[in-house]
């Protein structure tokens, strides 16, 4: 049965920045995002601190042994507490500008020589908190409070992923990749197969020309089978906005394609295998990813300059290959409005 092709998103929407900043509030102020794995916070004190579309985070493993997140911002004068990386606070998150000082769990414990003041109640001064959620031993964030559990956002991946073993996977090798182009660019790239015979020559050689793709909101699933000891499991997927799963033999791979500006992406990676995986074949999955990596990411920025260039308006997708770009396409209009 023949199908409709569906028009894509204007050009305009990669590099407008108006555009942006609605995406921000609407989309990355309002979803699920991974944030950590809970073997990189092992100890209370250990923190993590990141940014994403302009957001600073840190997570904190508080006294009681629980993970919370809460924005990287002091209350005083919007000082950041920590720099972004991980590091150990002994009892207390303080901040880098005056020093206030505020217990693991976001209480304000001090305000350094700030001298008695009418209307200061320190208790209406605590950390402003993220929700936090974990799957499998991730660290996932919300900034809305008020958000739907994770448990209903990552469903999915749930169903799908139930045969996988991932608490045995630990310490993540973490790797990141500046990338210029729109946070959307890149995602797209990742949602279709269609691109692989042509750009990626080396994965192309591993995998049989079965791919496809399932939509199953708000996941994509895709489906390769790998030819002979192809490093890879023949199992991606994806879930909204931008987080990316490869499955491996006996390893995971976790990608995170979080927006810095309207046409800066970072592209962070957590690889984590378990403890009794050969570190050759470790070295050879990473290896393999990561031409594969630098092949979209070239593609990408190039992408990206002529979608900049004022010469392509929209296009067209092939309802064959590129049904995740569509539902992808319609979510991010959705979202904005």
């Amino acid at each position: 049965m023949r199908q409709s092709a569906p028009e894509t998103l204007p050009a305009r929407l990669y590099s407008d920045t108006a555009t942006y900043q609605t995406e921000r509030r609407e989309i990355f102020g309002r979803t699920w995002q991974l944030l950590a794995h809970e073997s990189q916070l092992p100890r209370p004190g250990d923190y993590l601190a990141t940014h994403f579309a302009g957001y600073p985070i840190v997570a904190v493993r508080g006294e009681d042994g629980t993970v919370r997140a809460f924005h990287n911002v002091c209350r005083h004068r919007a000082g950041p507490l920590v720099e972004d990386g991980t590091g150990h606070c002994a009892g207390a998150l303080v901040c880098r500008y005056h020093a206030w000082k505020y217990a693991l769990d976001g209480r304000l414990a001090s305000a350094r020589d700030f001298g008695p003041a009418d209307g200061f109640d320190p208790r209406q001064y605590a950390l402003l908190p993220l929700k936090c959620g974990f799957w499998r031993g991730f660290v996932f964030v919300n900034m809305d409070t008020d958000a739907q559990p994770l448990e209903q956002a990552i469903a999915p991946l749930e169903r799908r992923m139930q045969h996988l073993a991932a608490e045995r996977f630990r310490n993540p090798r973490v790797s990141s990749h500046p990338i210029r182009c729109n946070w959307k660019t890149y995602v797209e790239n990742y949602l279709e197969g269609y691109h692989i015979p042509v750009l990626h020559p080396m994965l192309a050689s591993t995998i049989a020309a079965d791919y496809g793709v399932e939509v199953e909101p708000p996941a994509q699933f895709y489906r390769a089978t790998p030819k002979n000891d192809a490093p890879i499991a023949g199992l991606w997927a994806w879930t909204w906005p931008c987080l990316g799963i490869n499955v491996y033999a006996d390893g995971i791979l976790m990608e995170r394609m979080w927006p810095e500006s309207v046409n800066r992406t970072r592209l962070d990676y957590l690889f984590l295998f378990s403890e009794d995986a050969d570190e050759v074949e470790i070295e050879r999955q990473i290896a393999a990813s990561l031409v594969t990596t630098k092949e979209d990411i070239d593609i990408c920025e190039g992408v990206q300059r002529n979608l900049d260039a004022g010469i392509y308006h929209t296009g067209r997708l092939s309802p064959k290959h590129e049904q995740g770009v569509a539902w992808f396409q319609k979510q991010v209009l959705r979202a904005i409005g």
